[in-house]
């Protein structure tokens, strides 16, 4: 990989760039970039000026090597285990010790997929029967009896033959050759890319990243490969540049990097947080947000529908009818609300959450966000001139604990409990529950 001059930032900060620090392609690339959401790009008088949004990764431009380090809610060496808990995939057993440095996020991600691949080849590599059509000195297989008519004209001395051997050479195998190469144009670290230079020799290649991803949509995991999930999970990350279906950023061709959008990563971790911290209590997450979910009909345009991130299935209070269950809804919120109040268009949202889809006895939702540091809940109490309108539960998740820890916490609230009834949900029951809050 060329010399590329390193550019450092985090996540909502900015950096001015020189102008010839940005080729046109470059320019093109950030722009396609922007569009997406990812960042901002805008030229200033001395040159450019490069912002990030909730973005972190790396970005390998044609004269640059752009770092976007996380700043706000997970922490370097925290980034890692959760990510892996949003993708429901193992922490790598090296993550305790990993950390956001100089080489970025994207050497962290390279090095999971290092470790899952050496780990495949200890155990030896998978291997399945592969159909191949070949020429031959010597019979092997069957012969092609046509190909040798047609082709040899009845001489003897090549044959035309099909075989049908065991060999490592399969898709499951060429999807992680492909993906530790891409690594290697990504990474910054000599003795890293050494070892992904090693890795790959020992892995069969696929033609191309997009025939390798296609595999990857394709797969279907038995007891035979179950064990390359792991690794597979890893190798997606890379091939997409950080796509994995609403997980990240697909760049696709717009640029070569790994970009993780971090509110689509915290959407993901609260869905889980949430469904297994119900668990215990009886509930369950409703597949697909309840089907057809919120519909405006009527405006100019087509109709517009809208769900929340999670709806939660709770059982009836203890002392009445469990079969009878009544909807929570929850909303992933990546923004400071460890230092600013719920801004009123999230109050609104939430609102009309709670009155399609909890008890008119008690309209409650739920907002989580990322707040590193310490757990902490505040309750939300909206009324209008004939009295409550509805309940709206503020979690703070402290990122800087494990996922685990923060399954705990959350089954461990008084939110499951206030959504059966309006008396309990208008009643601060919990020492963890701040002051009440009425938005303006």
């Amino acid at each position: 990989m060329p010399d590329r001059a390193p550019v450092q930032l985090g996540e909502y900060e900015s950096v001015p760039l020189e102008p010839d620090q940005l080729t046109p392609r470059d320019v093109d690339r950030l722009h396609a970039l922007q569009a997406r959401g990812c960042l901002t790009l805008t030229r200033e008088r001395t040159g450019w000026r490069l912002k990030a949004d909730a973005t972190v990764g790396v970005l390998v431009l044609d004269r640059v090597r752009m770092v976007i380090a996380p700043k706000f809610a997970i922490q370097g060496e925290q980034l890692m285990s959760w990510l892996a808990y949003a993708l429901g995939t193992p922490v790598p057993a090296t993550a305790r010790r990993w950390a956001t440095g100089p080489d970025g996020y994207a050497d962290l991600v390279a090095a999971a997929l290092l470790e899952e691949c050496e780990r495949l080849l200890r155990e030896g590599l998978r291997r399945d029967y592969v159909r191949r059509r070949s020429v031959e000195p010597v019979l092997r297989g069957r012969l092609d009896m046509a190909a040798q008519a047609t082709r040899r004209y009845g001489q003897l001395d090549q044959l035309h033959v099909r075989t049908f051997d065991r060999e490592a050479d399969i898709w499951d195998n060429r999807v992680l050759g492909s993906a530790l190469k891409t690594a290697l144009t990504l990474t910054a670290s000599p003795g890293l890319a050494r070892a992904l230079h090693s890795a790959a020799d020992a892995f069969p290649q696929a033609p191309t990243p997009a025939a390798a991803l296609r595999a990857l949509d394709r797969t279907h995991y038995t007891r035979l490969n179950a064990r390359y999930r792991p690794a597979h999970t890893w190798a997606r990350l890379l091939l997409r540049g950080g796509g994995v279906t609403d997980l990240l950023t697909d760049l696709g061709t717009t640029a070569d990097g790994l970009l993780l959008a971090m509110p689509a990563l915290w959407e993901a971790v609260v869905r889980r947080l949430g469904t297994e911290a119900v668990g215990p209590h009886g509930g369950h997450a409703v597949p697909g947000g309840s089907g057809v979910g919120i519909t405006v009909r009527g405006d100019l345009g087509n109709a517009s529908t809208f769900r929340p991130d999670l709806l939660l299935s709770l059982p009836g209070p203890p002392g009445h009818d469990r079969a009878q269950r009544t909807l929570l809804p929850v909303d992933a919120k990546y923004k400071r609300y460890d230092r600013h109040g719920v801004s009123a268009a999230d109050v609104h949202q939430l609102l009309t959450y709670s009155s399609g889809y909890a008890s008119a006895d008690a309209p409650t939702a739920v907002i989580v966000h990322p707040q590193p540091g310490g757990h902490a809940q505040r309750i939300l109490q909206v009324r209008g001139p004939k009295g409550l309108l509805g309940i709206i539960h503020v979690l703070g998740v402290d990122t800087r604990t494990t996922p685990e820890q923060a399954v705990q916490w959350i089954g461990s609230s008084n939110v499951w409990r206030c959504a059966y009834s309006r008396q309990d949900a208008a009643r601060p029951v919990d020492r963890l529950a701040g002051g009440h809050h009425q938005p303006g």
